[in-house]
């Protein structure tokens, strides 16, 4: 089986490097689509338009409807031929992303994707989310290729919530433990092949990062300052961890995550808090060594990452509703058979309630 690595073809982060995007942009395309939400367009269109200024290129703005649908998508394809556009540039969040990477594949255009918060480690990705129009989970396009350009911008990051940010610690800490448990049961990563040791160094990289300057990452963001330990949280949660993920592979964690969305007190959390939970719950079904949980569980409440099912939004523990929940993270086709061993619902079960258990402990 061929070791197979993917990533964007150029990653830039700074500060202030959205007052530079036309620079980044350079030969790709002279008229660029701008993708963005009526609240983004208000606070970034002048720097925007500035970066454009004195070049003979142009931004064509178009107001995100809200939704990475089919119809949405369609409706930015026909924006993008009228307008002649060349080049499409996402800025936003998680679904202006997706829907700018699956309106650039439709047209054959290049992407430039520029997150605005550092939740996730999805804007790396050769991955789209489609959902229907009104919200419910729909299907995923699998693109061919990742990114053109990724652009972290840290002065837009640092004055989005901090919750964001420690959201998106959650989603990177799974990187590590995720890879190192497709590796251990030789499954192959998101582009169908096995991981290189470069994607696996990514992934461990990535978990040293968050122990290393988690907290300090944090705490500065609160106090909106951009750090050495900011810039390197940010690179982390997305560029480590996204190479790290897509080229490593996912196991329990991500699964215990989609299991989590079965309960409605767990909607109001971020994708990355479930998925921090979960990856208790994986090193539960490892039977991981008392110093890495300890390790884990230390890392997780000193930036604001739950640890118990109470921090989860579950405050009565129901057996059943937790086997709903195992269930659902054991579907077919679930990342958690990427796990070394086999995993049954009543071994999820007993791992949510054991993970539970040990982070209450922990916290008493």
């Amino acid at each position: 089986m061929s070791r197979i690595m993917i990533a964007p073809g150029k990653y830039v982060q700074g500060y202030g490097e959205l007052k530079k995007l036309k620079d980044h942009i350079g030969d790709l395309g002279k008229k660029v689509l701008i993708l963005i939400s009526r609240g983004g367009l208000s606070r970034l269109e002048d720097t925007i338009r500035k970066s454009f200024s004195g070049s003979d290129s142009e931004p064509v703005f178009d107001v995100f409807g809200g939704e990475c649908s089919r119809e949405e998508i369609e409706r930015i394809r026909k924006v993008c031929s009228e307008k002649e556009c060349d080049v499409v540039a996402g800025i936003g969040g998680g679904k202006i992303l997706d829907t700018a990477k699956a309106v650039a594949f439709y047209e054959k255009k290049p992407v430039v994707v520029v997150p605005t918060i550092a939740s996730t480690d999805a804007p790396c990705s050769a991955l789209s989310v489609i959902y229907t129009g009104e919200g419910v989970f729909s299907e995923y396009l699998v693109l061919p290729k990742n990114p053109d350009i990724v652009l972290m911008d840290t002065e837009v990051v640092v004055n989005a919530p901090s919750r964001l940010l420690v959201s998106g610690m959650g989603d990177a800490l799974a990187t590590y433990f995720e890879a190192r448990a497709c590796i251990a049961a030789d499954k192959t990563n998101m582009p169908g092949g096995h991981a290189t040791k470069a994607a696996f160094a990514l992934a461990e990289l990535c978990w040293n990062t968050l122990l290393e300057d988690g907290l300090k990452a944090v705490l500065a963001v609160e106090a909106r300052a951009c750090t050495k330990a900011v810039e390197n949280v940010v690179e982390a949660n997305t560029f480590l961890s996204g190479l790290g993920f897509e080229s490593g592979g996912l196991a329990a964690a991500h699964a215990v995550h989609n299991g989590f969305t079965v309960l409605e007190e767990c909607h109001g959390l971020y994708h990355g808090e479930k998925v921090a939970f979960g990856t208790l719950v994986q090193l539960v079904l490892e039977n991981a060594p008392e110093e890495e949980l300890e390790e884990v569980m230390g890392f997780c409440a000193s930036v604001g990452l739950p640890v118990t099912l109470e921090e989860m939004g579950v405050r009565e523990i129901d057996p059943e509703r937790i086997m709903d929940v195992a269930r659902t993270a054991c579907a077919p086709g679930e990342t958690i058979h990427n796990m070394p061993f086999a995993v049954t619902p009543e071994d999820v079960c007993s791992a949510i309630l054991a993970a539970d258990a040990l982070g209450r402990h922990f916290l008493a």
